[in-house]
């Protein structure tokens, strides 16, 4: 058995939790649990967003499942995503969009995957106050996280049979920080010449994305660019609900579904698990638990195709619990 942390999080993020672990001992995953409250209700309650014991424990364990956390927007503390990814030094954020077969879209062949440097640039949140009409925000790109994010990019394409990864830059105009980015790419793609290479300005990055999303692959980005392009590819298969994500650093990986919190649905018992689910999936895989993640993967599809027992946001009328009730009659 394998120990992990767990953050419930806040919003609907308890809810979901609570539906995913019911889902993965069903089908008898080999993980025990430490779970934690955290975000702004914890904070109200105990005066702490994150308790210490709930770093004590992902410290211990090296493996988080994190459900949504509210993050206020424009004022009050910054995003806990940021000082978890700072904290544990977890460089890459990899998020998958491939199409299902319960939300029907224009683009019924999307297979990507997203690299997004998860460290530093624009995202990381480096501002300061010049005076009360001036603020700045600092862009910071290093060798050393472009390297390792690009790198990574390629050793995934390599290991999961991928056959192109694409550079998403802005270094027409940033030609210093992206023109930084972009320059390592290239460098490191000759490493691998049985993958393909390229690269897009990020502009035609969305358009090209929205027009023709079968072209792509695998891509690497810095971290801005990355929180917005894998948004957009969520809406390419059904929205941000089916979307998983995982945060890879040397020491310790965190798994969360990237949509938020969603408290105006909070307690209404209508909220969506399949991005927490399929992210848990993906923890499965990092611990060499295949056959237990392809498992929950077909229950999940087969409920899906059905469109018998839907959440809402996919256009069906059933609670939490009865689409948690669906995916383990399957299993």
């Amino acid at each position: 058995m394998k120990t992990i942390t767990v953050f419930k999080g806040d919003g609907i993020g308890p809810e979901i939790t609570d539906a995913v672990i019911d889902i993965l001992n069903a089908a008898k995953a080999p993980l025990d649990y430490e779970f934690f409250n955290v975000g702004a209700a914890e904070y109200e309650r105990h005066g702490a967003l994150v308790p210490d014991a709930a770093f004590q424990s992902f410290e211990k364990t090296h493996i988080l499942l994190k459900s949504p956390i509210t993050t206020p927007v424009g004022k009050g503390f910054r995003s806990i995503n940021v000082m978890l990814r700072k904290k544990y030094d977890l460089f890459a954020n990899i998020r998958p969009a491939k199409s299902n077969t319960a939300v029907k879209t224009p683009f019924p062949n999307v297979n990507l995957v997203t690299f997004r440097e998860n460290t530093e640039d624009l995202y990381a949140g480096v501002e300061e106050k010049i005076n009360d009409d001036e603020m700045h925000s600092i862009k910071i790109i290093t060798r050393h996280a472009s390297s390792r994010i690009i790198r990574a990019a390629f050793e995934y394409a390599l290991s999961h049979n991928r056959h192109k990864v694409t550079c998403v830059h802005k270094a027409n105009i940033m030609k210093l920080s992206d023109g930084m980015f972009l320059s390592i790419f290239r460098d490191i793609a000759k490493e691998y010449p049985q993958i393909e290479s390229d690269d897009k300005i990020v502009d035609n990055t969305c358009m090209q994305l929205v027009m023709h999303p079968e072209n792509f692959d695998v891509m690497v980005m810095p971290n801005l660019y990355g929180d917005i392009i894998s948004d957009l590819t969520s809406g390419l298969i059904g929205g941000l609900g089916l979307l998983p994500s995982m945060n890879i650093g040397s020491d310790y990986a965190m798994f969360e579904a990237v949509h938020g919190s969603a408290p105006d649905i909070a307690g209404k018992h209508i909220a969506n698990p399949t991005a927490l689910l399929w992210s848990a999936c993906m923890l499965l895989e990092y611990i060499g638990e295949t056959d237990t993640a392809s498992a929950i993967r077909r229950a999940v599809d087969e409920v899906l195709a059905e469109k018998k027992c839907l959440t809402p946001d996919l256009g069906g009328t059933a609670k939490t619990e009865e689409y948690r009730d669906a995916i383990i009659a399957k299993l």
